[in-house]
This record gives structure tokens, C-alpha cells and sequence, in this order.
């Protein structure tokens, strides 16, 4: 049986949304499962506390050390999205406050919603300006454009921040590039790294980067704990007050059986990343193969080049003319197979995916896209259970589409 299987009933369901989240390994699970039977506040100053703080600071030493930073600069939060938006705000008001015309704040238009929500809400609450610079027909930013949006008037940038990978299509950003542009006007940038880490190289002290986010359950830790790795000289605002953890950028008691995973799993998916992605880009290479025999007119989204340097090894995204992605979904989750849109559904409405509309496409065919993403547990089952249900899948979900008007409009499109 795979290793991504479970099951539910006598169903066996395989699992192709790694990029969502990814299952924990083993010793990851084994370290957070230790410290959940020992008591103490790592804030506390009896021995109990003094264990705590002891199981948080070797955890932040670790993280640091597999990302190539200073222990000083390992922040922990709850995840991604705070992450995220303790440093698209926390940035924002720290810079405005030195210089209040520092209102522009510099992004792309295929960023995760952590980022751009919180962009939107300082646009409308914090007079914020902000630009989101276009990407190519893979889904990677021009940098030309960064430096010229830069040049018009850098007195009055606040801070860049360019996700490292994107989440929907694999594409890797030149975030060193992106960094050089920046810094040659005295501009801090921040990375969203959660897609990369355990996928590619990232060293944290090497790109260049001020502020970067990483979460626990993208790469085999727990959920609700993550980290924004932030460089000594960067101040930031806090969004949290209270006891001053975390060198007063974010108060509250720290999550040490969690942490303790974490670092865990931040470990591992380094030391084995260069084994995990030639496997799983093996994975990947043979899944677009056989679904594209079985789909003949079926179109894979990002870079066509899946080096490293240019896709994420695990990320497969295809359009299937003709279909609607949720039809799809649920069509291969009948058949126990979990995948993904990668799309925003508000109110049970789908919605096209903001990703692969700033890439050129239009409403149908940023709706009718998967995402099948490979990580650690995935094996040669999941990928012949794909290629076995694809064909099926697809022609039903057509057919749907014909008599609800869908795959009519996208063969007149």
C-alpha cells in the first residue's frame, strides 16, 4: 500500500496535494509527541520553564542552522499567514513611521492570499499603495519591471516582498535578482518560502533576503507553527502585545511541543532535499507523461523547463479544455483521489485562479486547471492510480460541462 494512502471505509485514497499540506514524518511526530507529556511555560523561571525555553532555543538553533541564519533572527508564530503578515505590516508601519512617504509597497500579482490580503487591507486602512508587477506566461516576475517601478521614485517604497515559489504552478521566483534591485535603493524584501523549503535549496543568509516565511505543515511538522526568519537590523512593528516573546516581535507563550517538531521537520527536509527531488521530480515527469497520453489535448501550466532553478519537483499543474477544475476534483475524489484547484471558492461559487489569470489566461481556462503535487510519501502507486482514473474523469466531467454550458464556452474560447 502507498505510504500517502488512507483509508476511509474499504476506499483507499491517494494523495496528490502535498503543496496543501504534506503528512509529518515520523520523528517529527515522535518530537512533538515527547514534549506534550512534560509541563512548564518556556516564560517560566523554575526548571520546569528553564526545560521549556531549553527544548525552544536548541529547536531555534536548528532552524537557523539548516537555513543558513543566525538564531537571533528565527521568529516563531503560528504558521504561514502570520508569518506573512507580520511582515507585510509589521513592515509597512516600521517604514512608514521613519518616513512617512513610504507608502509604495511592491509585490506580484501571483502571490498566496496570506500576502495579498493583507496588502488589500493596508491599501484600504493604511493608505497604503500597492503595486503588483506582472509575470511572464510561466508565472515569473519580470525584474525589469521591479527595477523600473523602483527607479520612478524609491524614496517612496516601503518594502518588496515576492513569494519564493508559487503554490499553484511550481514557478521559482529570481528572488536573489529581486533582492539586488531592492537593495540598491536601501529597500527591504521578504520572501514567502513556505513551498520552497525541503523542495529546493534555500539559504536564507546567501539570497539576499531581510524577512522570510516558513511554515510547519508544508514540509513535514505540525500544523499552527511556523516561523519568519528576520535579519537583526530589520525593525518591525509587532502585531501582537503582551509579554515581549520573541524579542518583542511576537508576544504570546510559545508552542514548544510544536516547536520541537518543527525544527524536527525543518531538519529532514533539508539533509534528504536533494534525494527527495530528483525522486519526486521523477514522480512528477512521469505523471505529466502518462496523463498527457491519456488526455491528448491536456496543457501543462508554468515553466516547461523543470529544473530546480525554474519549478518546484513535486508540482504538476494541467488545464483540461473543456472542464471545470471542481468537476474534476470531485470526479477524482469519488475515485479516492485527492487533488487540487488551487483556486479561491467563495460562497460555493468558482472562482478562476488569480495566479493563472495574471499569467495570460482567460476565466475558462483559469477554471478548468488542476493541481497534483508529490511530497515525501508519495510513490509510483499514486501516480498509475492517476493515469488509471484520468481518461474516465476527464470525459465525464466534459460531458458535464457541455450540458451546464461550460465546455461549450471554452470551445468557443
Amino acid at each position: 500500500m502507498s505510504e500517502t494512502a488512507t483509508i476511509t471505509g474499504n476506499q483507499r485514497s491517494v494523495y496528490l496535494d502535498h503543496a496543501a499540506s504534506t503528512p509529518m514524518y515520523p520523528e517529527a511526530v515522535t518530537a512533538t509527541a515527547e514534549q506534550m507529556t512534560r509541563v512548564g511555560n518556556p516564560s517560566s523561571l523554575h526548571a520546569s520553564g528553564r526545560a521549556a525555553r531549553r527544548v525552544v532555543e536548541e529547536s531555534r538553533e536548528r532552524i537557523a542552522g539548516s537555513l543558513h541564519a543566525r538564531p537571533g533572527e528565527v521568529v516563531f508564530t503560528s504558521g504561514g499567514t502570520e508569518s506573512d503578515n507580520l511582515a507585510v505590516k509589521g513592515l509597512y508601519w516600521a517604514r512608514r513611521s521613519q518616513e512617512p512617504r513610504r507608502t509604495r509597497v511592491l509585490s506580484t500579482a501571483v502571490e498566496h492570499h496570506a500576502i495579498l490580503d493583507p496588502l488589500h487591507w493596508l491599501a484600504e486602512h493604511e493608505g497604503a499603495e500597492v503595486e503588483l508587477l506582472p509575470v511572464n506566461r510561466c508565472g515569473r516576475l519580470d525584474v525589469d519591471a521591479l527595477r523600473e517601478s523602483v527607479a520612478r521614485d524609491p524614496e517612496s517604497v516601503s518594502f518588496v516582498s515576492v513569494m519564493w515559489a508559487n503554490n499553484e504552478v511550481g514557478t521559482v521566483q529570481p528572488i536573489r535578482a529581486v533582492a539586488e534591485a531592492a537593495h540598491a535603493h536601501g529597500i527591504p524584501v521578504h520572501t514567502d518560502a513556505v513551498q520552497a523549503i525541503g523542495q529546493i535549496p534555500v539559504d536564507f543568509a546567501a539570497s539576499g533576503v531581510d524577512a522570510m516565511t516558513l511554515t510547519g505543515h508544508k514540509l513535514g511538522g505540525p500544523y499552527g507553527v511556523g516561523a519568519l526568519l528576520v535579519r537583526r537590523e530589520l525593525e518591525l512593528t509587532p502585531l501582537l502585545h503582551g509579554g515581549g516573546q520573541e524579542r518583542d516581535v511576537r508576544s504570546g507563550t510559545v508552542d514548544s511541543p510544536a516547536i520541537a517538531g518543527f525544527a524536527t521537520a525543518v531538519e529532514l527536509s533539508v539533509q534528504r532535499q536533494p534525494r527527495h527531488a530528483e525522486r519526486i521530480s521523477q514522480l512528477r515527469d512521469e505523471l505529466l507523461r502518462r496523463v498527457c497520453e491519456q488526455v491528448p489535448d491536456a496543457v501543462m501550466n508554468g515553466d516547461r523547463d523543470c529544473t530546480l532553478a525554474n519549478r518546484l519537483p513535486g508540482n504538476a499543474h494541467i488545464q483540461f479544455p473543456g472542464c471545470e477544475g471542481d468537476s474534476l476534483l470531485m470526479l477524482l475524489d469519488a475515485r479516492g483521489i485527492e487533488a487540487s484547484t488551487g483556486s479561491a471558492c467563495s460562497a460555493g461559487v468558482p472562482q478562476p485562479s488569480h495566479v493563472l489569470l495574471a499569467m495570460g489566461a482567460d476565466d475558462v481556462s483559469a477554471r478548468s486547471a488542476l493541481r497534483f503535487s508529490l511530497g515525501h510519501s508519495s510513490t509510483w502507486h499514486d501516480v498509475e492510480a492517476l493515469v488509471e482514473a484520468i481518461g474516465p474523469v476527464v470525459e465525464r466531467a466534459r460531458a458535464a460541462g457541455i450540458a451546464s454550458g461550460f465546455g461549450v464556452v471554452a470551445k468557443a474560447g
